[in-house]
C-alpha cells in the first residue's frame, strides 16, 4: 500500500494554507498596531532615525508572532469551513462517507507543527525580540526628556538632577510650579530650586539642555567635605527673576545598556528559566536561613528558662526602675505587673516609650525581612508563569483549531464577515481570562497553575463540544431551538403564522377533514372530561410516578394533520381561521421533567419543586382554555368550509 497525502488532505491543506498566510499577516498587523498604541507618545517628537524605528517595528513584530500564529488559525479555519459548508462542498464530501474528522487530519498535523514551531520561535527567538525592543523602548524614553516630564511626580530622567512640576503646557511647553533637587557632587553639595515657571530645551549641537526659570530662589549648600570650618559660610541662597541653566547631557540616541534588563524572565528561553528558577530558590532558601538564624538571635531569651526572665523589651522599659524593684522584676517576670504598678508616673511612661520603641524597631524589621521574601516569592512565581507560558501559547494553536474549524462546519459562512466576528470575540474571552488571572497570579491572590491554565481549562470544553457537535451534523448554533428552550421554560406561548400557498400542488379534502375535526373536539371534550384540567393536580403523579399522556399526544398529531391538509387551501378566511388554532403543549401538564429521578431531585429540592409545581398548573389550566379554542375554532371552520 503506498502511503502519501491523499487529494482531499491536499484540497483542504491548499484552501488553509493561503487563507492562513493571509489571516497571518492580518492578525500581525493588528496586533502591532495595538502594541504601537501603548508605546506611541515615546515614538512622536524624538527625532528619531529611520533605522531606530526599523529596529522598533522588526523587533516589535517579532515578539507578537506567537500570539498571532494562534489566532491566525482561528480566523482561516473559520473561514475555510465556512466556504466548504456555504459552496455545499462539505455536503458532498460527507455525502461521499468522508466524516469530519477525516477532514481535520491534515490541518492537525499542520497546526501542530505550527505548536512546535511557536515553542521553538519562543526559546530563542521570542526572548531576544524581547530584549530588544525593551532596551530600544527606555533608550527613546531617554531621548529627549524634555518631552517626558510628567506632572505631579518627580521625574529622574535627566542626570544629576530630580524634578518635580505641577502643571505642564502641552502647547507651549512651559512647565509651571517647578521643584528642582540637583546633585552636583557629593551628597552635602545638593541644591535645591523653586521657581514659578520654566522651560527645558535641547541646544543646537543636541549636546547640553538648556533650562530656563523664572521669579524663583536657589538654595545650595555650600559644606563640601573640604572645607575645613563648616559653620563659616552654612549655605548660598539667591532668588532671581530669569536664571539659565546648562546640563551636560548627549541627546543623540544611545542604546542603553541591556544588562540589567537580561534578569527579566521574559528575556529567558526555558533552559535558562529552569536555571533561574533553581538559583533563585536557592538564594531564597538561604537569605531565609540566614534571616531566621538572625532573628532567632534577636528575639529569643538568652536563657532555656522559659518564664524566669523577662523579654528585651521589658528589660530595656525599666531603666529608669528603682534598682531593687528591677532586680527584683528580671528575677521573677511575673511580678512584672506589680513592680510596674508600683513604679510612678514618669517611670511608667518611660517604660511604655521603651517598650513601644523596641516593638516598632522589631516590626520594622520583619517587615523588611517580609519584603525580601516576598520580592524572591514575586520573582520565583514570574518566571514560573514565563515557563508554564512558553508551552500554553504554543497549545493555543491547537486549541483554535478545534474551535475554529467546527465552528465554520456548523455555521457554513464564509468571507470576513461572521467568520472574524466570532474569532473577536473567541480571542477576546480568551484574552479576558488569560490577562486577568495571570494579574492575579503576579500579586499572589491567585494559585500558579489555575491562574496560568484558566483560559486554556475553560476553552478546551468549548472546543470539545463544538468538535463532536459538529462530527455528529448538531445544530449547535441553531439560534431557533434555544429561543424555543427558553420559551418553554419562561411559558411564552408559540403562535402559528401560516400564509396561502402560492402554489398548490393538491387541494384539501374538506368534507374528511369535516368529520375528521368533529371526531377531535368530541375527543377533546372526553379528554377534558377525565382529566379534570381546572383541578390542582396530586403531587405524588407530578413528581414520584411516571404517567404517559398518548391521549393529548394523538388529539394534537390529528389536529396538525387537518391543519396541513387545510393549508392546501386558497381561501384567506380558512388560512386565517387555522392560525387560530393554538399550539398544544402535550407534556407540560403532566410533569416537569421526562426522566423520573429529574422530578424526584426537583420535588427534593423544595424551591425548585414549588416552582415547578406551580408551572405545571399553569400548564393545566392553559390546555384546558386551548381545548375549549380549539372546539370552537373547529365549530367555526366545519361551518366556514361545509358548502365547499
Amino acid at each position: 500500500m503506498k502511503l502519501g497525502p491523499k487529494k482531499l488532505d491536499l484540497f483542504v491543506a491548499r484552501q488553509f494554507g493561503l487563507l492562513f498566510a493571509g489571516a497571518f499577516v492580518i492578525c500581525q498587523f493588528v496586533l502591532m498596531m495595538q502594541f504601537l498604541w501603548r508605546y506611541v507618545d515615546e515614538l512622536i517628537g524624538k527625532g528619531l532615525s529611520l533605522k531606530v524605528m526599523g529596529q522598533f517595528f522588526w523587533y516589535m513584530g517579532l515578539m507578537l508572532v506567537p500570539q498571532a500564529m494562534p489566532l491566525a488559525i482561528l480566523l482561516s479555519s473559520l473561514i475555510t469551513f465556512g466556504n466548504l459548508g456555504e459552496s455545499s462542498e462539505l455536503t458532498a464530501i460527507k455525502a461521499a462517507g468522508v466524516s469530519l474528522m477525516r477532514m481535520f487530519r491534515s490541518l492537525i498535523i499542520i497546526c501542530a507543527v505550527t505548536c512546535v514551531c511557536s515553542f521553538v520561535f519562543q526559546n530563542y527567538v521570542g526572548p531576544e525580540a524581547n530584549l530588544r525592543l525593551r532596551q530600544l523602548l527606555i533608550s527613546m524614553k531617554q531621548k529627549s526628556p524634555e518631552l517626558e516630564i510628567p506632572e505631579g511626580i518627580f521625574y529622574d530622567g535627566i542626570p544629576r538632577s530630580n524634578i518635580f512640576v505641577q502643571k505642564k503646557d502641552m502647547d507651549t511647553g512651559k512647565l509651571y510650579g517647578l521643584t528642582i533637587y540637583r546633585m552636583t557632587g557629593s551628597y552635602e553639595d545638593q541644591a535645591i530650586i523653586l521657581a514659578d515657571s520654566g522651560m527645558l530645551q535641547t541646544t543646537a549641537d543636541k549636546k547640553h539642555l538648556l533650562m530656563t526659570l523664572w521669579n524663583g530662589e536657589w538654595f545650595e549648600n555650600m559644606q563640601s567635605q573640604e572645607m575645613g570650618n563648616k559653620a563659616s559660610v552654612p549655605y548660598r541662597r539667591e532668588t532671581f527673576y530669569n536664571k539659565e541653566i546648562l546640563i551636560d547631557f548627549d541627546d543623540d540616541f544611545s542604546l542603553t545598556d541591556a544588562t540589567m534588563l537580561a534578569n527579566d524572565a521574559r528575556s529567558k528561553g526555558l533552559p535558562q528559566l529552569i536555571a533561574a528558577i533553581d538559583s533563585l530558590r536557592q538564594r531564597q532558601d538561604s537569605t531565609g536561613r540566614a534571616l531566621f538564624a538572625e532573628a532567632e538571635r534577636q528575639f529569643n531569651r538568652p536563657n532555656t528558662n522559659a518564664g524566669s526572665y523577662p523579654a528585651r523589651g521589658a528589660r530595656q522599659g525599666f531603666s529608669n526602675a528603682p534598682k531593687a524593684k528591677k532586680n527584683e522584676a528580671l528575677r521573677n517576670a511575673d511580678d512584672i505587673d506589680s513592680v510596674y504598678n508600683g513604679l510612678s508616673d514618669d517611670a511608667r511612661k518611660a517604660v511604655i516609650t521603651n517598650v513601644l520603641g523596641v516593638v516598632n524597631n522589631s516590626k520594622a524589621e520583619l517587615d523588611f525581612r517580609g519584603m525580601i521574601a516576598k520580592d524572591y516569592d514575586t520573582l520565583i512565581r514570574t518566571h514560573r508563569m514565563e515557563e508554564i507560558a512558553k508551552f500554553t501559547v504554543a497549545l493555543q494553536c491547537l486549541l483554535f483549531f478545534f474551535i475554529g474549524a467546527p465552528l465554520g462546519a456548523i455555521i457554513r459562512k464564509g468571507g470576513l464577515g461572521l467568520p472574524v466576528i466570532i474569532s473577536v470575540l473567541v480571542f477576546i474571552i480568551y484574552y479576558i481570562l488569560d490577562n486577568s488571572s495571570t494579574r492575579m497570579v503576579k500579586i499572589g491572590e491567585l494559585n500558579l497553575w489555575i491562574g496560568c491554565l484558566l483560559a486554556t481549562v475553560v476553552l478546551t470544553p468549548l472546543a470539545v463540544y463544538f468538535t463532536y457537535k459538529a462530527n455528529n451534523d448538531s445544530a449547535a448554533l441553531d439560534f431557533d431551538a434555544y429561543k424555543n428552550v427558553i420559551n418553554r421554560f419562561l411559558m411564552i406561548r408559540a403562535h402559528r403564522h401560516l400564509a396561502v400557498k402560492e402554489v398548490i400542488i393538491e387541494d384539501p379534502h374538506y368534507t374528511q377533514d369535516i368529520a375528521r375535526l368533529a371526531t377531535v373536539s368530541s375527543d377533546i371534550e372526553a379528554y377534558a372530561r377525565a382529566n379534570k384540567l381546572r383541578h390542582l393536580p396530586n403531587p405524588i403523579n407530578v413528581f414520584f410516578t411516571y404517567q404517559t399522556d398518548d391521549e393529548i399526544a394523538r388529539i394534537s398529531n390529528e389536529l396538525e394533520s387537518i391543519i396541513d391538509d387545510l393549508h392546501n387551501s386558497p381561501d384567506n378566511r380558512v388560512i386565517a381561521a387555522l392560525n387560530r388554532f393554538p399550539i398544544v403543549s402535550v407534556a407540560a401538564h403532566k410533569r416537569p421533567f421526562e426522566r423520573l429521578w429529574l422530578n424526584v431531585v426537583t420535588a427534593i429540592i423544595i424551591p425548585a419543586g414549588i416552582f415547578f409545581y406551580i408551572r405545571i398548573v399553569v400548564f393545566r389550566l392553559r390546555l384546558a382554555r386551548d381545548l375549549g379554542t380549539i372546539r370552537r375554532t373547529a365549530a367555526a371552520l366545519s361551518a366556514l368550509i361545509a358548502p365547499q
